[in-house]
């Protein structure tokens, strides 16, 4: 009931950090969320800020907004939040940033809580679901490679 993808990027991982811990860029990015905004006071990443994200399910639909709140936040190192659903992490989305030669392994990654509900969807739905989020997922960190190895 998890999964990652890697992607290297030929950045040192600052101006990674920038792409992956600013929340109101990722609809620049991500396939399926094409909106994200801070809430509750929240300008920008810390540990316990909460945001909203606009999901549009396998790109398609169903669309909705979920709560989420930074479960990690180390600068130039590793940005995490949890999907909340009446304030219990439904799943955990992180990114790493490994320096690795002259730039930065980029590792995204979810888990889904473990609760019987989710083992059962996963059994039945997993394989399907598993794809899209891996698709997903190299999908968003070959963007955000784009966009930081085309700056000067």
């Amino acid at each position: 009931m998890r999964g990652s993808e890697t992607v290297h990027m030929d950045v040192a991982p600052g101006p990674i950090w920038e792409l992956v811990s600013d929340v109101t860029r990722i609809g620049s990015f991500s396939p399926e969320t094409f909106e994200a905004e801070w809430t509750g006071g929240a300008d920008g990443p810390a540990v316990g800020a909460h945001f909203r994200g606009h999901v549009k399910r396998n790109g398609r639909g169903p669309t909705y907004w979920t709560e989420c709140e930074v479960v990690t936040c180390e600068p130039k190192r590793e940005f995490g939040f949890a999907v909340l659903n009446r304030g219990r992490a439904l799943n955990t989305w992180r990114y790493r940033l490994e320096p690795s030669g002259s730039g930065t392994d980029v590792t995204e990654s979810f888990e889904l809580a473990d609760a019987l509900a989710f083992r059962l969807y996963w059994a039945l739905a997993g394989r399907w679901r598993g794809r899209t989020n891996h698709e997903g997922m190299r999908t968003t960190l070959e963007r955000m490679k784009a966009v930081v190895e085309a700056k000067p």
